[in-house]
C-alpha cells in the first residue's frame, strides 16, 4: 500500500527514497541539494566520498541525505542498494565527461564502462526496486555538431553524436527507454546544455574545467581576468545554464504528475557569448577587466578548446509541458556563483 505525507512517500511503513547517482559530483551535488530542499529523502551514490566541500554545500538539508560510496560499475554493489533502501525514484547523473580527442583515445574504455555498463547496472536496480520514475541525465552532445552554431536544437531533430561521450549518452537514452518499456516504469532522458556554477571542480571523471570556472576562480583569488585572445573569439559562446536551474529542472521532471514526452532539453535556450560573460564578470567585480595573455597553454584556453561550438538547445518543450522557467539569467547566475566561491572559500 502507498501513502503520502507532504512529499515523503512510504511503502509498508518505510520511507521511500530518491537515488541520485553521481551525487557528489558537479551537477549531482546540485541535484542532491535541491531534492533534499524540496523534501525528498535522498540517497547519493558516488565513487567519490562526500568530502568537506560537499557536506558544506548541503549542510542545511543534510538530515535528509544518505551518502553511499560505491562504483556504478560494481553490479552487486549497486543492486545491494535495494536491500538497504526503499528506492522509489532515480536520477542517474553519474557520468564520465570527456570532450577532448586525446582523452577519448586514452580513456575510451572507461567512458563506455561508466556511461553504458554503469547505466545498465542502475537500470537493473530500478527494475529490482520497482521504481516509479527513472530520469536519465543525458547531454546536448547527443545532437553532435553537424547543424552548426546557427541552428537551434530541438528534441525532434535526429541525434548525430560525433564523440565517444555523445555516443554513449545517446546510447544511454535508447537503453533507458527500452528498459522502461520492458519493465513498466516511467522514464525520461534529459539533454543538458552547458552547466556552470557551484561544485564544479576537478574529479576523477572531470579533468578539464570550464572557462567560467577558470575566470570566476581568477577573480575569487583577486587575480586579473586572463584571456587568451587566440583561443576565445569574443562572439563565440554556448547556451550556459546555471547549475541550480539545471538541478531544479531535473526535480521538476522527476516530480511532475505526468510527462507528455520522454525526452527533454534542459537549458535557458539563450546563446551567451564569451564577450557577454567577461563583461558581466567585470561589472560584478570592480577592477577585473579582462587582460589578454599570449601564453599558449592557459587552463581557460584548454577548457574552450575542449568544448566545440554548437547552437543553443531549444527550451520550448519543457516550458510547454511543465511550465518550467530558469530563475537565473547570466548576471544573476554569475553573482550567485561568485558569492558561493567566496563564502565556501573555494578559490581553486
Amino acid at each position: 500500500m502507498w501513502s503520502i505525507s507532504a512529499t515523503v512517500f512510504r511503502r509498508e511503513g518505510r520511507i521511500m527514497a530518491t537515488l541520485v547517482t553521481g551525487g557528489t559530483g558537479f551537477v549531482g551535488a546540485n541535484i542532491v541539494r535541491e531534492l533534499a530542499r524540496a523534501g525528498h529523502e535522498v540517497v547519493s551514490y558516488d565513487v567519490a566520498p562526500a568530502d568537506e566541500l560537499v557536506r558544506q554545500f548541503v549542510a542545511e538539508w543534510e538530515g535528509g541525505i544518505t551518502f553511499v560510496q560505491g562504483d556504478i560499475r560494481d553490479r552487486e554493489g549497486v543492486a545491494g542498494l535495494a536491500n538497504s533502501h526503499v528506492i522509489d525514484k532515480v536520477i542517474h547523473a553519474a557520468t564520465y565527461t570527456v570532450n577532448q580527442r586525446d582523452l577519448e583515445v586514452e580513456r575510451g574504455r572507461d567512458v563506455i564502462g561508466i556511461n553504458v555498463e554503469g547505466l545498465a547496472n542502475v537500470l537493473e536496480l530500478a527494475r529490482i526496486a520497482g521504481v516509479r520514475r527513472f530520469v536519465y541525465v543525458s547531454s546536448g552532445a547527443a545532437y553532435g555538431l553537424a547543424a552548426g552554431t546557427d541552428q537551434t536544437y530541438s528534441e525532434d531533430m535526429p541525434a548525430a553524436p560525433d564523440s565517444m561521450y555523445g555516443i554513449t549518452k545517446y546510447a544511454g537514452e535508447l537503453i533507458t527507454r527500452r528498459y522502461g518499456e520492458l519493465y513498466g516504469f516511467e522514464q525520461a532522458s534529459v539533454r543538458l546544455s552547458t552547466p556552470y556554477g557551484p561544485m564544479e571542480r576537478v574529479t576523477g571523471h572531470r579533468a578539464v574545467m570550464s572557462a567560467l570556472y577558470q575566470w570566476t576562480g581568477q577573480v575569487a583569488r583577486g587575480e586579473p581576468l586572463s584571456v587568451q585572445a587566440e583561443s576565445f573569439a569574443p562572439d563565440d559562446g554556448r547556451d550556459y545554464t546555471y547549475a541550480v536551474d539545471t538541478a531544479r529542472g531535473l526535480q521538476a521532471i522527476l516530480d511532475a504528475p505526468e510527462l507528455p514526452h520522454d525526452l527533454y532539453n534542459l537549458t535557458t535556450g539563450v546563446w551567451i557569448t564569451y564577450r557577454e560573460i567577461l563583461d558581466a564578470i567585470s561589472d560584478l567585480v570592480p577592477r577585473s577587466d579582462p587582460r589578454p595573455v599570449s601564453a599558449a597553454d592557459t587552463a581557460a584556453a584548454r577548457a574552450r578548446a575542449s568544448v566545440p561550438s554548437r547552437g543553443p538547445l531549444s527550451a520550448h518543450r519543457l516550458r510547454q509541458d511543465l511550465g518550467w522557467q530558469p530563475e537565473f539569467d547570466l548576471r544573476a547566475g554569475l553573482a550567485d556563483y561568485l558569492q558561493w566561491r567566496r563564502e565556501s572559500e573555494f578559490t581553486a
